[in-house]
């Protein structure tokens, strides 16, 4: 009884805040890696018929793509909406490889430039069309200049193609990025990858990296996790840059350890997680550059600009028994699982030989529970909560925007939230005993919280982590007013009180004190602040505020001012009192 109540207790501390990680082992190197080959190409319509592609083109789908190396080897497959298609094969490439795009059948599009493009190195190559019944494209009016579709209507793009070996916990990775630059300012010097799976020594080999289908990036500056890859010229605001990256990681197997906490990414004896598991581009903050943060010891240091994104995984190895936990829906394609996730902050995902799985709707949106066996009735718990705080939270906050929310049983202690899928701490579901007064519930409702306050209202967490984490956990006290309001003491009891928290809700994860003050200060004494907040300025006026708030800020970064300036909008309550107790920088 006192072990069991020991674990309540660490993991009563620990949703959502993963530490840094020990050491993990280098592979071995007796143990072969499998390789695979991949290519990529784009189809475009001339739509302005200037014989280049650029941003006034349209992608053409339907059109063929092939691929083919020295040894004979190909691939190939048809270009779907965005113009996008692969070519995949087993084993190492054999350069020269021929790209090839046929238009599609049936169609009078004929070939600008090169095609078929021969390759040396690397692995994409775009294909521009023109329609000969097009005629000229019309001119622009004398006194205006013809310009590009608004840079704020456009997303940069991820196309991802991963497989995975579960039992080697190998994974071979090609990515494509398409930067899109909507920030409206020139980015003059480089481009920044956050590159999380280099924090871990031996995890992450690179193995190439181009610039805009050139040739192979050699003078890249690594600064901890973060890579700098140098611009050949300014990307002006509304133009794109397209980055081809092929890497290897090599998964960790983080060890449990009294002195630090677990983290969600690498391997167990039942999952593999894949999560900040590929390079991405940050924010870029104008007149500041680019929004990135060290890893602290606690809390998450990582902001997310949304973007689309293509992914396609192959498990290797031949196992049936492998299930696929992910941020959304998939399309199965012979041994392909093909996803795509639009306006996102990330895409993770996750594997077992051991998942069961439980299915339930909130309205129009599909929930997938996946858990461990023997879990069976905190699984139904978790996918029941889910369930609910999704309906509820819709109602409250507005509607949840994507057809599918995944939770997964964690083998670790954390609850972690990411877009369109959370993780729970398999230790809630250990000890969960079929009551709405337990921990499995509760950070249940805070991780679904999560895809309004982080995952559609984005902020800097590292810097302003009251902003999604004060949210989040007042969430769970609207989850137990509206749901089980015979179950609300018990979590101003033992969820908020027992800890007598204090300490200023704006302090950063850098801050001095250690994780217990950190969690104190922005998830509970934040849910007191909200408390008090929502006194002041009455219910019609609070709730209110919380939809404008995240109505107006979707798809964005939000800031404290962001959240203060939208609150006076709702309400002339003098809030400089509850201000003075909780803020230590207003």
């Amino acid at each position: 009884m006192r072990k069991a109540l020991f674990l309540l207790l660490i993991l009563m501390t620990n949703a959502c805040v993963p530490l840094a990680a020990p050491e993990s082992p280098e592979p071995s190197p007796s143990e072969p890696v499998l390789e695979d080959s991949f290519f990529f190409g784009r189809a475009f319509l001339d739509t302005n018929q200037n014989g280049e592609v650029d941003s006034a083109d349209r992608p053409l789908q339907g059109a063929t793509f092939t691929a083919r190396d020295a040894q004979g080897a190909s691939g190939g497959g048809k270009t779907d909406a965005d113009g996008h298609a692969s070519a995949w094969w087993p084993g190492k490439t054999s350069y020269p490889v021929e790209l090839r795009m046929e238009p599609p059948e049936g169609s009078a599009y004929q070939p600008v430039g090169s095609n078929p493009v021969i390759l040396t190195e690397g692995s994409t190559a775009e294909f521009l069309f023109t329609d000969p019944a097009a005629g000229d494209p019309p001119a622009a009016p004398a006194d205006q200049e013809s310009t590009p579709a608004s840079a704020a209507d456009r997303l940069s793009q991820y196309r991802l193609t991963a497989t995975l070996d579960y039992d080697r916990h190998h994974l071979a990775v090609e990515q494509e990025i398409d930067y899109f630059n909507r920030t409206g300012e020139t980015i003059s010097d480089h481009l920044l990858l956050m590159v999380e799976p280099a924090f871990y020594p031996g995890v992450f080999k690179l193995n190439s990296l181009s610039l805009n289908r050139g040739a192979a990036v050699e003078d890249l500056t690594w600064d901890g996790t973060q890579l700098k890859v140098p611009l050949d010229q300014p990307l002006p605001p509304g133009e794109s840059a397209q980055l081809s990256i092929a890497y290897e990681l090599n998964l960790p197997n983080p060890q449990p350890s009294p002195d630090i906490r677990p983290i969600p990414f690498g391997y167990s004896e039942r999952q593999t997680n894949l999560v900040d598991w590929y390079p991405f581009i940050p924010p870029y903050i104008p007149g500041s550059g680019w929004l990135a943060h060290r890893q602290g010891y606690f809390g998450e240091h990582l902001a997310y600009e949304i973007a689309d994104f293509e992914v396609s995984i192959r498990l290797a190895g031949g196992r049936s028994d492998l299930v696929i936990a992910a941020s959304a829906p998939a399309e199965a394609d012979g041994e392909w699982h093909h996803y795509r996730l639009e306006k996102a902050r990330n895409f993770v995902w996750s594997v077992s030989h051991q998942y069961q799985v439980l299915t339930g709707k909130a309205g129009a949106v599909t929930v997938q529970s996946y858990a461990f066996p023997f879990d069976v009735r905190a699984n139904q718990a978790a996918l029941d909560t889910t369930i609910a705080a999704l309906e509820l939270f819709s109602e409250l906050f507005g509607p949840y925007p994507r057809q599918m929310l995944t939770v997964v049983e964690a083998d670790f202690l954390d609850g972690m939230e990411y877009d369109g899928l959370y993780f729970l701490s398999d230790g809630f579901y250990n000890l969960y005993q079929g009551t709405q007064s337990e921990y499995l519930v509760a950070i249940a409702a805070h991780e679904t919280a999560h895809q309004w306050w982080y995952g559609l209202v984005g902020n800097d967490q590292a810097q302003e982590p009251w902003l999604d984490e004060a949210l989040a956990t007042y969430s769970e006290r609207l989850y137990y007013e509206h749901l089980h309001p015979d179950a609300l003491p018990w979590w101003w009891a033992y969820r908020v009180e027992y800890y007598e928290p204090s300490g200023w809700v704006d302090g950063s994860i850098y801050n001095l004190g250690g994780y217990r003050a950190y969690r104190d200060a922005v998830y509970l004494n934040g849910a007191v602040f909200l408390e008090e907040l929502r006194e002041l300025t009455g219910d019609d006026a609070f709730f209110a505020f919380l939809k404008d708030y995240a109505a107006a800020y979707a798809g964005e970064l939000a800031t404290a001012d962001d959240f203060f300036s939208t609150l006076r909008r709702h309400s002339q309550a003098d809030i400089t009192p509850v201000l003075d107790k909780f803020f230590q920088n207003r």
